[in-house]
């Protein structure tokens, strides 16, 4: 479904303004979107690094890291609204808010019981195991 709306809103743009600034604009977000995720994704790294030496789990500093690369990943793909979402994750003020609502629907869906979180342990001592991440309707048998 997105892929066509992001040709018909294309289509639209290129009627409104010309084909060929319609593909200047596509390639300019793409050429400014990766400028700026490469900087953005720098910054991620480095606070990751200074996180470790403080002896800190850089768990913000990795979900930015995160976000970058998606926010990169949607600059990369042609489109308006994948533009949109690019920049919304690229851009530090409107990243924390992204991953405020983001964090929000995550902890009604846990306490739902729609998502369900398992630590498991495979042997004793700290930093051993893995977790699993399992999305269970509500009132299925794995949602309990």
């Amino acid at each position: 479904m997105v892929p066509l709306l992001e040709l018909v809103l294309l289509l639209r743009v290129s009627q409104w303004i010309g084909v060929l600034p319609t593909i200047g604009l596509v390639v300019a977000t793409g050429v400014v979107g990766a400028a700026l995720a490469r900087r953005q994704g720098l910054r991620a790294w480095l606070g990751v690094q200074e996180e470790l030496a403080a002896a800190r789990v850089p768990a913000r500093s990795l979900l930015d890291g995160l976000s970058v690369l998606v926010g990169g990943a949607f600059l990369l793909t042609p489109g308006i609204l994948t533009d949109i979402a690019g920049f919304s994750l690229l851009v530090p003020v409107s990243r924390r808010w992204i991953q405020a609502a983001l964090r929000r629907r995550m902890e009604r869906s846990i306490r739902e019981g729609a998502l369900n979180l398992h630590v498991v342990t495979s042997a004793p001592g700290p930093g051993q195991g893995r977790v699993e991440v399992g999305a269970h309707p509500p009132g299925s048998e794995d949602s309990r």
